[in-house]
C-alpha cells in the first residue's frame, strides 16, 4: 500500500516537472529585425526597420509554441530609412528621442495558437516612456528546420499597426488640407529567426 502511495507521489512529481520543463530559443541577429511603414503627405509610403533586434522565447517544447514567453528589444539607435537626415529626425523628441528612449521592450502577455502556423501575440509595447497592449498576428514560417549546421530553426512574422500619439511620438505637421505629413498609424511587422539553444 506503502509502496504504491510512492509510485504515485513520484509519477505525480515527474507530471509536473514535465509541465514546468521549458527550452530557449534566442533570435538570430543576423536574421532579425522590426520594420515599419507609414504614410507621407497622404500620397506615398515611407518604410525603414530596427537593425539591432534582440530577443527569446521560452517554450513548453521545441515542437509547440502555444503559451510561449516572449521578450524582445529593439535598439532605437539603429533606425534605418536609408536617408541620414531622416533617421536623424527619428531619433529627436519629435519622434523616439533615442537619446533619452534607446529601447523598445516587447514583452509577451499572452501566446496562442489559433490554428496551424497561425497565433495571437498579445504584448506590453514600450516606446519612449509609454506601455501599451498591442496585438499581433503573428505567422510561423514553415514549421521548424534543422539548417545546414546542425541547429534547430524556427521563423515567425508579426504584423500589427499602432497609432504613434498613443506612444508619446508627437510629431504632427500637417498640409493646408489637415493631411497629416506623417500619419498617425504606423504599420509594423517583425521578421525573427530563433535558434534552439
Amino acid at each position: 500500500m506503502m509502496n504504491n502511495f510512492f509510485k504515485i507521489v513520484a509519477a505525480a512529481a515527474l507530471m509536473i516537472n514535465g509541465a514546468v520543463a521549458q527550452v530557449k530559443w534566442s533570435a538570430d541577429p543576423a536574421h532579425t529585425n522590426a520594420r515599419f511603414d507609414v504614410n507621407h503627405l497622404g500620397i506615398s509610403f515611407v518604410d525603414g526597420e530596427f537593425t539591432k533586434v534582440s530577443g527569446s522565447i521560452d517554450a513548453a517544447n521545441k515542437e509547440d509554441f502555444n503559451n510561449a514567453k516572449i521578450n524582445f528589444v529593439i535598439d532605437v539607435n539603429s533606425i534605418n530609412t536609408r536617408i541620414e537626415a531622416r533617421d536623424s529626425h527619428l531619433k529627436t523628441d519629435d519622434f523616439f528621442n533615442a537619446e533619452k528612449y534607446p529601447k523598445m521592450i516587447l514583452k509577451s502577455v499572452s501566446f496562442k495558437k489559433v490554428k496551424t502556423g497561425k497565433y495571437i501575440l498579445i504584448a506590453d509595447l514600450t516606446i519612449r516612456d509609454v506601455t501599451k497592449k498591442v496585438t499581433f498576428d503573428v505567422t510561423q514560417n514553415n514549421g521548424i528546420i534543422t539548417d545546414p549546421w546542425g541547429k534547430t530553426r524556427a521563423g515567425f512574422t508579426a504584423k500589427t499597426t499602432i497609432n504613434r500619439f498613443d506612444f508619446g511620438i508627437k510629431y504632427n505637421d500637417k498640409l493646408p488640407s489637415g493631411i497629416e505629413a506623417v500619419s498617425s498609424n504606423v504599420e509594423i511587422t517583425v521578421n525573427t529567426e530563433l535558434v534552439l539553444d
